[in-house]
Formats: structure tokens, C-alpha cells, sequence
């Protein structure tokens, strides 16, 4: 029969779960609101609910040139963060808490620096550090590779 080893959590990683937790359940539940936000109408969006199908097939690019030729008319096609401008509109605001969810490992990783560094572990602490600004870098449009 094999031993069953078990370990305690570091104080990090419980802090890191108890925060990724939270954060989720917070971005999952708001997930549920812009939504709900969207489909009965409630929040005007940008592209009429009855016309979405239409855009299902389309690559991203021409779904965003598409979109601006015949709802937003903007000078340039929107990309990057430039959706933030439009977060009155109920299909937008479906984005927020996508962003919250894919930043919440952001946070997570930004928290546990300090008790890595406190507790002597040099190492993790600077790959904690340098994750949670990779991941900014990132997440911010700064960092762009393959063929954007």
C-alpha cells in the first residue's frame, strides 16, 4: 500500500485561494447580471439582440469592422480597450466581468509578494513578481506577439 503524504498550505497559498475564491465568485455572479443586463433588454446594446446570428461566423476582425460600419460609426475600428468607451451598452458591459475574472490571478499573485519575501523565499517571491507584471504587461496591449 502506498503512504498518503500530506502537507500544509503555506499562509500565501491559502491567501492566493482565499482571493481567487472571491474574486470569482464575485466576477462569476456579475457575470450573471451584465448578462441578465443584456438579454432582457434592459441595457441597450450595440448590436440588437435580433441581429447577434448574423455575426456568430464572422473572424473577430471583420466582426469589428462590421460592427462600427453599421452601428458605431467610430473613425477607427474599435480594439484593444477601446470597448471600455462603450460600456453602456449592454453586450460590452458582458466584458467587465471577464476582465475581473481573467485579472483576479493578477491580484492574487500582486498579494502574496510581500509574506514570500517576509518569510525569506527570495525566489518565489521574484517569480511571484515577475508573473503578476508579465500578466499586466500583458493584459495592458503592451506585450503583443504572434500575428496581431
Amino acid at each position: 500500500m502506498s503512504e498518503i503524504v500530506t502537507k500544509d498550505a503555506s499562509k500565501e497559498q491559502v491567501f492566493y485561494a482565499t482571493i481567487l475564491e472571491k474574486g470569482m465568485f464575485f466576477g462569476l455572479g456579475l457575470m450573471f447580471i451584465t448578462f441578465a443586463l443584456y438579454v432582457f433588454g434592459i441595457m441597450e446594446p450595440v448590436v440588437p439582440v435580433d441581429q447577434v446570428a448574423n455575426y456568430w461566423a464572422m473572424p473577430v476582425h471583420d466582426y469589428l469592422v462590421s460592427i462600427n460600419q453599421n452601428f458605431l460609426h467610430w473613425e477607427h475600428v474599435p480594439t484593444g480597450w477601446s470597448w471600455m468607451k462603450l460600456l453602456a451598452k449592454g453586450d460590452f458591459l458582458n466584458f467587465l466581468p471577464v476582465v475581473i475574472l481573467s485579472g483576479v490571478t493578477i491580484v492574487c499573485y500582486i498579494v502574496i509578494v510581500p509574506g514570500l519575501f517576509m518569510r525569506n523565499d527570495k525566489a518565489m517571491g521574484f517569480i511571484a513578481l515577475a508573473t503578476a507584471v508579465i500578466l499586466t504587461l500583458a493584459a495592458s496591449g503592451v506585450l503583443r506577439g504572434g500575428a496581431h
